[in-house]
């Protein structure tokens, strides 16, 4: 196992309750996890939310901390419970009601990559799979509590942003509606887990950057922004997917030629969301 489940990249100087995090960037694959499962080193990666990390790395320039996952997403799904273990993995896990998530393969340890692609052959032992929540799970969201702390601590509120990316033809049944097909989508569980006036400044962040965004469809947050969001406690939670053509070659895994342009009208999105959090230090101040 590694030895490091996260790494935060904090600012010299934290001027923001904004928290940016990564729990589906990770690309650290042991060695033994590669050779035990039934796919090849690439195709292990396409649950991937390959260079996140990298894209959002301006982050701690701006006064936010930023949490960022080593695990990949195949051997742990962090935006998962702890509890939603999958039954037809993991020996002695009894089936308890009915999980969308666990009965497709991607519960907390998923079975299956993008497109239903079987990663072991059998099953694996409750050990095992406690041993793995245990040395992943648990200090990731550790960590994260602790930084939303201490972001409501010292600024009254703590917003945190929940990064991801989604494949191209992920948004395809939006354009299929005669929609106009979203380069980003925000998810805030439908307004349960953001205030809607936070959530409207981040879209219009993206808007100003030049970017068509959607809310909630298709992707409305799992169980991060459940988990966190709690805006009737000043804190927020909101889940940002990019389409991955943006800045990627989606079958190679590699940053395309619109990489680092991409990443520059991030910056100034990235920018302007943590000015949101810079105001709640001048109403702290006041009161």
């Amino acid at each position: 196992m590694q030895k490091q489940a996260y790494h935060i990249f904090a600012p010299k100087n934290r001027r923001t309750s904004v928290v940016f995090a990564s729990p589906h960037s990770g690309n650290d694959y042991p060695d033994w996890f590669v050779q035990r499962s039934l796919l090849n080193a690439h195709t292990i990666r396409s649950s991937e939310d390959a260079f996140v990390d990298k894209l959002f790395a301006d982050a701690p320039g701006f006064g936010a901390p930023l949490l960022v996952a080593t695990a990949p997403r195949a051997l742990l799904d962090l935006n998962r419970a702890a509890e939603e273990l999958d039954p037809a993995l993991i020996q002695g896990v009894r089936k308890v009601g009915h999980n969308p998530r666990v009965a497709s393969g991607l519960g907390v340890i998923p079975r299956v990559v993008a497109n239903g692609r079987a990663i072991y052959h059998g099953k694996m032992s409750r050990a095992e799979a406690d041993h793995r929540v245990d040395h992943y799970w648990r200090p990731y969201h550790t960590a994260l509590t602790n930084l939303l702390k201490t972001a409501h601590a010292k600024f009254g509120e703590a917003i945190l942003i929940d990064c991801h990316s989604m494949p191209h033809e992920a948004v395809a049944s939006v354009s299929r509606r005669g929609g106009t097909r979203p380069e980003i989508v925000l998810g805030d569980r439908f307004g349960a887990a953001a205030d809607v006036d936070i959530v409207d400044q981040i879209e219009a962040a993206f808007v100003r950057a030049g970017f068509r965004v959607s809310r909630n469809t298709p992707f409305a947050g799992a169980y991060v922004t459940q988990q966190y969001g709690r805006p009737h406690r000043r804190q927020h939670a909101i889940q940002i997917e990019i389409d991955r053509s943006l800045y990627m070659d989606e079958v190679e895994i590699t940053p395309n030629a619109d990489f680092e342009t991409f990443r520059n009208r991030l910056r100034g999105v990235i920018s302007e969301i943590t000015e949101l959090g810079a105001d709640t230090q001048k109403d702290v101040a006041a009161e």
